[in-house]
């Protein structure tokens, strides 16, 4: 669809069933679950495992065919989890699975079906082991990690970083560069004296645009109809 033809109180009615089922469904799941989190299309969103910890104002993305996966399986009880910081990006198909730890910081943009691993998940020669070698895995405040890459057990990426689409990072990564390739190397450092604009920024100059971003969305579904809806639905037509 070029457009969205859901009537206003159609979307707001939505938006308040995913809000329901976030709080009956998934945040009894969730160690913590931050206020003002979202999510989209929540029912794609699974939790295996516990404990999961996600920030404030997180945003996680899932759609049918790419679902949000965050797993905790160790060898110990006492041993295992995922924490992930305030106003971070969660997109579709991301999976971060955790035997150890792993630690995600404030403000960190994950992309589509990217995969956070600290461990093997098999012995290298036990392969009945069901978990191998674990190691936690530390990714520092404001880090972007491209769509489809992979970051390794033990890795340690440095505040502000960027990680490439489809990248494998399998050693560390300093903070304030650029890395790519399989495996990830350092392609560029970022110019530290350049100002830098964080999520949690931009959240704070939103929280002063909600009324007139409610006020620009109900002029921008006005006339869409029930009727004008369920046609651009059942039967789509060419401009739709």
């Amino acid at each position: 669809m070029r457009r969205d033809h859901r009537p206003y109180i159609i979307k707001r009615l939505a938006r308040r069933y995913e809000v329901w089922y976030v709080n009956h469904f998934l945040r009894p799941q969730f160690e913590l679950l931050g206020r003002e989190t979202t999510f989209m299309k929540p029912w794609h969103v699974e939790i295996n495992g516990a404990p999961v910890f996600v920030g404030d104002y997180a945003n996680v993305i899932a759609t049918p065919d790419n679902k949000v996966r965050f797993t905790v399986w160790s060898n110990s009880p006492d041993e295992g989890f995922i924490r992930i910081g305030n106003y971070c990006l969660i997109c579709a198909g991301v999976r971060i699975s955790a035997a150890t730890n792993i630690t995600i910081g404030d403000n960190c943009m994950i992309a589509n079906r990217a995969y956070i691993t600290d461990a093997d998940w098999h012995d290298i020669y036990d392969r009945s082991m069901f978990v191998g070698r674990s190691e936690p895995v530390i990714i520092g405040n404001n880090v972007w990690i491209g769509d489809s890459a992979i970051v390794c057990k033990g890795v340690q990426i440095g505040d502000n970083s960027i990680i490439g689409a489809g990248a494998v990072v399998v050693k560390d990564v300093p903070p304030n560069v650029i890395a790519a390739g399989n495996p990830a190397v350092i392609l560029k450092s970022l110019d530290t004296d350049r100002q830098m604009q964080t999520r949690g920024d931009w959240f704070t100059i939103l929280s002063h645009m909600t009324a007139e971003a409610e006020i620009k969305e109900r002029n921008y579904l006005k006339g869409n109809t029930i009727a004008g809806w369920l046609r651009s639905m059942l039967f789509p037509a060419k401009g739709d």
